[in-house]
């Protein structure tokens, strides 16, 4: 079993930065590959971007490529979410999900994910 806590959201003018983090509990986070997802008011969760179990493949949605970097590391048992210039757009909870042991990075979607973190709150004003 994996536990999922996200931090490093907040409140952030339209081009700036923020970094976000998943700290993985349990032994397993290291075989599983991650999925980020954000949930925007009134919206469905979406899609924002997966990173294979070593780290060697990440995978993006259109919508946040070029600006947003996905990245792991396993003896520290956390998975990042580095995002730069930032659009109000980009408003909304984060959340990291544990996909499948030994598994590549793919667009995943959130009915398959295993586990789930309780998100973390990103505001972007204009």
């Amino acid at each position: 079993q994996v536990q999922l806590v996200e931090s490093g959201g907040g409140l952030v003018q339209a081009g700036g930065s923020l970094r976000l983090s998943c700290a993985a509990s349990g032994r397993t986070f290291a075989s599983y590959s991650m999925g980020w997802f954000r949930q925007a008011p009134g919206k469905e969760r979406e899609f924002v971007a997966a990173i294979s179990w070593s780290g060697a493949g990440t995978v993006y949605a259109d919508s946040v490529k070029g600006r947003f970097t996905t990245s792991r590391d396993n003896a520290k048992n956390t998975l990042y979410l580095q995002m730069n210039s930032l659009k109000p757009e980009d408003t909304a909870n984060y959340y990291c999900a544990a996909d499948r042991p030994w598994g590549g990075a793919v667009y995943m979607a959130p009915s398959g994910m295993d586990y789930w973190g309780k998100g973390t709150l990103v505001t972007v004003s204009s």
